[in-house]
């Protein structure tokens, strides 16, 4: 009687665990967008580079994240079949540059034509000063600046994954402490798709220390 009256309450137990992670699945539906845009928007940044025939060009990225401290490390995913691709094959530095949102156009610009076919530089009248450590120039409108060398890469279907050695970083005077950008002060471009840029909420949101 025992061993039934036990059995029955595991099953009990079983049957509301199902039911539970039942109606958690439910809640869920298969997403038929393109994989990435659920991690969008993404920080926007400009990576200029040194390239064939003593040119320069400038690419909008917004695939790029931190991915060490000690060495500090860049990492910016480049398609393969770009004309980026090709001056970092060529060059190995660059300098990464962090647009304010006001260069929404001038981003979207850069991103719509191969620098290839255009001297994007001198099409869209990109201010450039030259770096103190790179040979690649430092845009002068950009709100921070990284001068970075190609430490390592990843091949990963269509793109590369350059990871790139900080060698300094600059930023403009004013605009940011130890912790981040004063976003009370500046903003910076969130790339969602096609045209469409978002900007930091300068509001804080602050977790609890703890959950208990």
């Amino acid at each position: 009687m025992r061993r039934k009256y036990v059995s029955n309450i595991a099953r009990e137990r079983g049957t509301r665990f199902l039911s539970t992670v039942n109606s958690l699945y439910v809640s869920f539906i298969e997403y038929n967008g393109v994989f990435y845009r659920l991690l969008h928007p993404r920080p926007t940044i400009l990576l200029i580079t040194l390239c064939p025939g003593d040119r320069v060009n400038i690419m909008p990225a917004s695939w790029n994240l931190p991915i060490s401290e000690e060495p500090p490390t860049i990492g910016v995913a480049v398609y393969r079949e770009t004309f980026t691709y090709q001056c970092l094959n060529y060059h190995p530095e660059a300098t990464i540059n962090v647009p304010s949102i006001k260069h929404v156009d001038l981003i979207y610009q850069l991103g719509s034509v191969s620098g290839r076919d255009v001297d994007k530089i001198r099409e869209f009248k990109v201010q450039l000063i030259p770096s103190d450590i790179v040979k690649a120039p430092t845009w002068r409108d950009a709100i921070a600046a990284y001068e970075v060398r190609v430490m390592n890469r990843l091949d990963v279907g269509e793109s590369t994954l350059f990871v790139f050695e900080v060698l300094k970083v600059k930023v403009k005077t004013g605009i940011a402490d130890e912790w981040s950008i004063d976003f009370s002060k500046t903003n910076i471009p969130l790339h969602g798709a096609g045209r469409v840029f978002h900007r930091v909420d300068p509001r804080k949101v602050f977790a609890k220390k703890s959950l208990k």
